[in-house]
């Protein structure tokens, strides 16, 4: 039986794939120092959450200065980022041009469609969880996602990863194998495969 692969959980239940991270999120840029991360990242396979979030959060440029450290960081170490993006997309794309990190997943995204084609168009990873099925934008974005650049995941929602697959299989009109294949596929290309 394929295993669930859940690229972002803030309620880890120890069932399938749960990626460890370890980052200082934007909005508490002002308060954790981002850097001494390094010295805190233990076994975490990937950076994050970071990101910038123009909606919450200290002023912007807290927020620049801890991504941007976070990015270094990501960099030297060869590790992937994911990624919090609230109203702050093309900014945020200008970072991640200038730094270049390994591989990068946006999680949550709950972008348009023209932002989702810009970040695959980079080789950006996209990850959906439930706030993408209220949104018809959104929605539509997971549609036009390539199964070989999506993830899914729980986020901080009570609904069960398994859920999140049917749902997201059914907007894609492929069965939840497949996207367990798809999505495992990626996980095993970006942390398992360090020279891929």
């Amino acid at each position: 039986m394929l295993p669930y692969v859940n690229i972002h959980t803030h309620r880890p239940t120890g069932s399938g794939i749960e990626l460890r991270t370890a980052g200082v999120h934007p909005w508490d840029a002002a308060a954790q120092d981002a850097a001494t991360l390094g010295q805190r990242l233990g076994g975490a396979q990937a950076v994050g959450e970071t990101g910038l979030d123009f909606v919450h959060g200290p002023a912007r440029e807290v927020q620049f200065e801890a991504l941007r450290a976070q990015l270094r960081l990501a960099r030297e170490r060869g590790l992937p980022v994911v990624l919090h993006c609230v109203k702050a997309f093309e900014p945020l794309m200008r970072c991640l041009a200038a730094s270049e990190p390994r591989a990068v997943i946006f999680h949550g995204f709950i972008g348009s469609p023209e932002q989702a084609r810009q970040a695959l168009a980079k080789g950006y990873y996209l990850s959906f969880g439930e706030r993408a099925f209220a949104s018809p934008k959104t929605l539509a974005a997971l549609r036009e996602t390539p199964l070989s650049q999506l993830f899914l995941e729980t986020d901080d929602s009570p609904v069960s990863i398994a859920e999140i697959y049917s749902r997201a299989a059914e907007a894609k009109g492929v069965p939840v194998e497949e996207l367990q294949r798809a999505t495992l596929a990626n996980y095993e290309r970006i942390f398992e495969n360090r020279h891929g």
